[in-house]
């Protein structure tokens, strides 16, 4: 059977940058940073009290009141991400289509705000005062299932779980069910919220985020000599993906094709990357290959870039050997740099940037770029915005344990 072709037909997001697509992809462009201090709790004695939080967030915009006391945050960023991309696309479900549509959307880490709280609340209160919501507040699933009730999707209804390479995977999953005629059209992406006083202190721990408090719209700095760890933040990135068959017969908007899909497993350590990269070239690599296209072709990688020293050192060395010479006349960037790293969402929101670029035909700036790492070499967009006209893009995503996922998005026509 024919592979089908598979295309982006709706866009929903949420990030510390703004509420909704324009509102993130416009701050983006004008690099504008959405880091600042921790307002979420009171955080004055941790060593790090910065994070990218989403603002003025106002659940009931999407949501009923008394649904939302249901829900985590994470949960409440996925509905309205997919509100928002559903009425983009202009798709309707319907009793007739309801099991060709499927719901594809994963978080790193879940509830870990209400699994907090509702444990202050057993240890002061006792049993009985733990909500009978609280497992379905908290389990990742549950992302996916709202939104597959609240819109009534009744085909595959999945939620990867690979730490910060979450929302690629999905998107990846979710074109291969097209592609094979699983569905029609899939809900994909990634959500999170895990800034809290748990998830700060456990980071924090590791050594892995940035400490640079005095200095929030800085901390995030990728490729940069002075990078000392990653900056967290929380939203949301959903997509609908539909085939292409599907698209036409509505004549729907197409924002960009999905043709290449990539993912490897490290086998390496917890959470640092393999030496050289060499995960994350095997897995770009892969992307490539399915996508049936010459390395060339790509003109624009967004960037996993986290600002930590190995990774983005790894990352670099990873792209210049899939790449060979042409890493040198590629546009890289790292929109973490504007937005800090949403872990389990980052790879939905990603994907909407890298979009954006070919519809667009800009590139997203890395900011904070002020002295460039010696191994970091390639060119990374830094401070500015580029106007480039793009026929394909590729969006990287890789999590702890080694997982790795690679998205490769192209102009329609």
């Amino acid at each position: 059977m024919s592979r089908r072709r598979v295309v982006v037909t709706g866009l929903g997001m949420i990030s510390p940058l703004g509420i909704g697509v324009e509102a993130s992809w416009k701050a983006a462009l004008a690099g504008k940073s959405g880091i600042g201090r921790i307002t979420q709790f009171d955080c004055s004695a941790y060593p790090v009290q910065i994070a990218g939080e989403v603002k003025d967030f106002n659940p009931e915009q999407w949501i009923e009141p008394k649904e939302v006391k249901k829900m985590d945050r994470f949960i409440q960023f996925g509905l309205a991400a997919s509100q928002m991309a559903m009425d983009d696309s202009g798709f309707v479900i319907t009793p007739e289509n309801a099991e060709r549509v499927g719901v594809c959307v994963g978080a790193g880490m879940g509830g870990l705000g209400s699994i907090e709280l509702y444990h202050s609340v057993l240890v002061e209160k006792g049993h009985r005062r733990v909500s009978p919501f609280f497992i379905p507040m908290v389990i990742i699933n549950l992302a996916a299932g709202n939104i597959s009730i609240r819109f009534g999707a009744k085909g595959p209804n999945v939620s990867p779980v690979t730490a910060c390479a979450t929302g690629s995977h999905s998107i990846g999953e979710a074109a291969r069910w097209i592609e094979r005629g699983d569905c029609d059209m899939v809900i994909a992406g990634g959500v999170e919220s895990t800034i809290t006083p748990l998830g700060i202190a456990g980071f924090a721990s590791m050594k892995a985020l940035s400490t640079r408090n005095d200095a929030p719209e800085k901390a995030s700095r990728p490729f940069d000599a002075g990078r000392d760890g990653f900056v967290m933040g929380e939203g949301g990135g959903i997509l609908i993906v539909e085939s292409l068959e599907s698209a036409l017969a509505r004549k729907a908007k197409i924002y960009a094709e999905i043709v290449g899909f990539g993912m490897s497993g490290d086998a390496y350590h917890m959470s640092a990357p393999a030496p050289k990269g060499e995960g994350a070239a095997r897995c770009m690599a892969l992307a490539i290959k399915d996508a049936g296209i010459a390395p060339e072709a790509v003109g624009y990688v967004n960037a996993h870039g986290t600002s930590t020293p190995f990774g983005d050192e790894l990352e670099t060395a990873a792209i210049k050997t899939v790449f060979g010479e042409h890493a040198y006349k590629l546009c890289v960037s790292s929109t973490k740099s504007m937005t800090g790293h949403l872990l389990g969402a980052a790879g939905g929101v990603e994907a909407i940037f890298t979009i954006m670029s070919i519809v667009d035909g800009m590139v997203p700036p890395t900011i904070n770029l002020e002295q460039p790492d010696p191994e970091c070499d390639l060119d990374y967009v830094p401070h500015q915005a580029r106007k480039l006209e793009l026929e394909c893009a590729l969006s990287n995503s890789f999590g702890f344990g080694g997982t790795n996922a690679s998205v490769i998005f192209k102009k329609y026509c």
